[in-house]
């Protein structure tokens, strides 16, 4: 899900206050749920305690559709903000518009490259200089559960998908909604791209994803994938359809479901209704990708500007969103973890503790792979294309999964 906001900033570039230089930070983003509000005013706080002062901006809706729309008429008008939420391969076409700046002194400054996984430099960078800076690490392969809602129809977390469908059962047998999801094409693709990673695996799952290689993506696993999403539709209720992804987390936190398969910003539902991780709710990987890590990870790209003063604000607030206080108290607020592999997670609860090990271990592998549904393993044409015919067939009883297969594959082709 992207987002973007504004902000003005004072960068305290003397330590003589008659040579300080006032800069403007303006930042686009879609922060506005109430713990992507918290997190957002993190940011604020500790920009303010250097001096600056912050004008925020924030642009509702979606995935950030409606702040793009805002973003490309700043952009086509030459006045564009001084940083945006531009997420994965998006990064890289503002980059080719030759519209982004450069980060290099500060990321030289702070040592990003020994800081951040290679899989993330390569996101930040656009022909080899860094042009945005990653402000969190969200893990979307998760499966949430309400344990109260599992000992009383006497399931047990699984493992596998064989097991998640047993769950499912016993869930639904005992009158619980087994999954709770909300049908929206994102959701939809959500669910679908961890099924892939499952049945695929990371190796497979790239090639099918990121190399958008045809033969995977119309081959025999791709075709296991369709046919587990028609299973796993079979599991979730009739009121599905509309429903936002908070409005599922909501079923789980009131007892009335005992599953979701969602990103690790549903966490932050619990944490606002007072729920303890380990506790009231418990994370595990999706099944069958134990030691996997699809990552969707929000990020500031900085845009060219002209004034000095403005890029030093511009600069300080990169240095800002890197460091380790930033990272801790947004990403407890957010729900995801922070991106830097040197951060201390003694004081994160239990999910996060999972995550962060789990992401150390898939930056060293083939595991740590984008996330499709959330715009970082392709162009937003493909993504639409993805959506297209996994959001159809999802709605489609009779949908045949060898069918749906090949229209994966020449919907990708027609975009590419």
């Amino acid at each position: 899900m992207n987002v973007f906001f504004r902000l003005t900033a004072v960068s305290l570039v003397s330590l003589l206050p008659l040579h300080a230089s006032a800069g403007e930070v303006e930042v686009l983003h879609w922060w506005t749920s109430g713990g992507e509000k918290r997190a957002v005013d993190t940011l604020q706080q500790l920009i303010e305690k250097q001096g600056h002062t912050w004008k925020d901006f924030a642009v509702a809706g979606g995935g950030g559709e409606a702040a793009m729309t805002v973003l490309k008429t700043r952009a086509v008008s030459g006045n564009p903000p001084s940083a945006a939420q531009i997420k994965g391969p998006d990064i890289q076409e503002w980059g080719e518009l030759g519209l982004l700046g450069n980060l290099d002194e500060v990321a030289d400054e702070q040592g990003w490259d020994r800081l951040l996984p290679p899989q993330v430099v390569d996101v930040m960078k656009y022909q080899d200089n860094y042009v945005a800076v990653p402000v969190n690490v969200h893990r979307v392969n998760w499966l949430w559960i309400n344990p109260e809602v599992f000992a009383k129809a006497g399931a047990t977390p699984p493992n596998t998908l064989d097991e998640l469908f047993a769950a499912a059962d016993k869930l639904r047998e005992a009158g619980y909604i087994a999954i709770a999801h909300g049908g929206q094409p994102w959701q939809d693709a959500t669910v679908f791209e961890s099924l892939a990673l499952s049945i695929l695996g990371p190796q497979e799952y790239h090639k099918a994803f990121v190399d958008l290689d045809s033969k995977v993506l119309s081959g025999p696993g791709m075709v296991q994938a369709f046919s587990a999403l028609a299973k796993l539709r079979g599991y979730i209720d009739a009121d599905a359809a509309g429903r936002d992804w908070n409005g599922a987390t909501g079923l789980l936190i009131d007892g009335k479901a005992g599953m979701q398969i969602m990103g690790d910003w549903a966490k932050s539902e619990w944490t606002a209704a007072g729920k303890v991780a380990g506790k009231d709710y418990q994370c595990v990987p999706f099944p069958g990708t134990q030691g996997d890590f699809t990552f969707n990870i929000d990020s500031l790209a900085m845009f060219l500007l002209s004034k000095g003063e403005n890029r030093r604000a511009q600069e300080d607030l990169a240095r800002t969103v890197m460091g380790s206080e930033f990272q801790e108290i947004f990403n407890k607020n957010k729900g995801s973890i922070p991106v830097r592999l040197d951060q201390d997670m003694s004081s994160f609860d239990a999910c996060a503790q999972r995550s962060m090990a789990d992401f150390r271990e898939a930056a060293g592998n083939d595991g740590l792979q984008p996330s499709l549904a959330h715009g970082m393993a392709a162009s937003s044409y493909v993504q639409g294309a993805v959506f297209d015919v996994v959001t159809n067939f999802f709605n489609d009883p009779k949908a045949d999964p060898e069918r749906a297969a090949r229209q994966l594959a020449a919907a990708i082709a027609a975009v590419q």
